[in-house]
């Protein structure tokens, strides 16, 4: 088998080495192709472009696969806790019970925000959308911890870590609160991050709060699926933003930012959006299968089919269960979710959709349970970002301590030629 790949311009030949992963991916490695050839590629969106090597997540979309640090996502939702995952992400193995406890008890550590950010919350009207609040307050954790993370030092990365999963978790429910009114609330060390994560959204002062432990299982599983996903959108944002060694809560912040659009992790609350505009529209669901199907028609199915999973979202078989057990225990009688379930049933029935490939995906199942839980649609992404923090977190951690050069793209100008300027008084 070869291992190099030959390019053929203006009659020279050129070799370029190929790259393989430890799954057999392979890369043309075109690192000296602009200093031997004068080219550059141009690849819109990235599609076919490797950014990094990293040994993180992996991803076959094919076949359905996403492993992290080489455990299947089944095996890791089944039987893992989310800071498990966390750490196994962040530090490459699943921790011992000693590491576990010793992690926890650092996290714990640092779950006490400084009073000032209340103040700087409190700045956002309350009809500031909970991401943009989320991406600001994120990067003014930056003013509160100035000193930058000495990334050699695996101590100080260990302590950047444990914080970052800290301060993060109490602001992003202090986001909701302050939207809902409520007195902002703080961590209890002698609960579970998952029962906390509830409690911090949901606990009225006055009234002693229930935790529901099918809750806390469809919860835990939701953002261990959320963990990590490849060189998306946000986590390439958090890995560029990084490499010119910004700090970690701006890089986070940058991934927060990134997060928040429609098209990536805004996906779940737009799946509930869809479900009330057919809602409005009388309920009827055939009407809008066959407006999916019809290519002049603008509507599209939100929440089905994926970018990346040709076949299924390996993620939605798991999610799919966790989303039944949460509408039966918590006895909801709402047709949105009567048109969701009429949905799903004709994507795993219809031919016109299993041809294609168009299954509920995670965003399906993920939105149902927020709405469930009582979360506005605008906080959907809240909670995604909670899940994603870990990810972003390995990645930062992994390009910083990898010794990854700063990103800089390169394009193609299609702009004016040189010309001469002209005076105001002759344009």
């Amino acid at each position: 088998m070869e291992n190099t790949a030959k390019l053929i311009f203006e009659g020279k030949e050129f070799e370029f080495p190929i790259e393989v992963g430890t799954e057999n991916e392979k890369a043309i490695n075109i690192e000296k192709l602009r200093a031997l050839t004068g080219l550059i590629t141009l690849d819109s969106g990235y599609k076919n472009t490797g950014s990094c090597k990293s040994a993180i997540t992996f991803l076959d979309g094919e076949r359905g696969i996403l492993r992290y640090r080489g455990y299947n996502i089944e095996d890791l939702a089944a039987n893992a806790e989310f800071l498990e995952v966390a750490y196994l992400l962040i530090f490459g193995e699943l921790p011992t019970a000693e590491e576990y406890d010793h992690f926890k008890k650092t996290i714990h550590k640092y779950t006490i925000v400084h009073e000032d950010m209340r103040h700087i919350i409190d700045g956002f009207p309350r009809s500031a959308h909970p991401m943009g609040v989320l991406s600001s307050a994120t990067s003014a954790l930056t003013a509160f911890n100035p000193v930058p993370v000495n990334v050699k030092c695996n101590k100080d990365v260990y302590q950047a870590v444990c914080k970052a999963i800290a301060k993060f978790t109490i602001i992003a429910t202090w986001v909701y609160r302050k939207r809902e009114g409520l007195p902002l609330n703080y961590y209890k060390n002698s609960k579970g991050y998952i029962e906390n994560i509830l409690r911090l959204f949901f606990e009225i002062p006055s009234e002693e709060y229930s935790i529901n432990p099918t809750i806390v299982s469809a919860l835990n599983k939701l953002l261990i699926l959320h963990g990590d996903h490849e060189q998306n959108c946000s986590t390439s944002t958090v890995r560029l933003v990084g490499s010119s060694e910004a700090g970690l809560f701006a890089s986070i912040s940058s991934g927060v930012s990134a997060l928040w659009g429609r098209l990536h992790g805004g996906a779940n609350q737009a799946v509930i959006e869809m479900l009330e505009e057919i809602k409005a529209d009388g309920g009827d669901v055939d009407k809008f299968i066959n407006k999916a199907k019809d290519k002049n028609d603008p509507f599209r199915l939100m929440g089905f089919g994926h970018r990346v999973y040709k076949n299924f979202d390996p993620r939605a078989k798991i999610i799919k269960k966790a989303a039944d057990d949460v509408l039966h225990a918590l006895g909801i009688d709402d047709p949105i979710f009567d048109i969701a379930k009429h949905l799903e049933k004709v994507a795993l029935e219809d031919e016109y959709f299993k041809s294609r490939n168009l299954y509920p995906n995670v965003d399906f199942y993920s939105g149902i349970i927020y709405k469930a839980l009582g979360m506005h649609l605008e906080m959907f992404t809240v909670l995604f970002a909670i899940g994603r923090l870990p990810g972003w977190i390995a990645q930062w951690k992994e390009m910083r301590q990898g010794g990854e050069p700063i990103g800089r793209p390169r394009q193609i100008y299609t702009g004016a030629k040189e010309r001469a300027f002209v005076a105001l008084d002759k344009r």
